[in-house]
């Protein structure tokens, strides 16, 4: 397990590497990520509410009604 100190040192060598302007922007893009992330949730969560659409009755295929006397002799 990292402690402390082993924490602050591993951060130092990532801003010497990256400097603070590179970690500045991609952490802008982690954001940036998170946020449309969080707005495609809440889109499909709407998508998932709202209330099927009626498809019209004028299909050309006729309609069989069975009763379940009927379905229970066809198995």
């Amino acid at each position: 397990m990292l402690g402390t100190w082993q924490i602050v040192i591993i951060a130092v060598l990532v801003i010497l590497l990256f400097g603070r302007g590179k970690i500045a922007g991609l952490m802008g893009e982690v954001a940036r990520g998170i946020t449309s992330f969080r707005k495609g949730m809440k889109e499909g969560s709407e998508t998932v509410n709202e209330t099927p659409k009626q498809v019209d009755d004028q299909s050309d295929a006729p309609v069989v009604e069975t009763t379940a006397k009927e379905k229970e002799k066809s198995e």
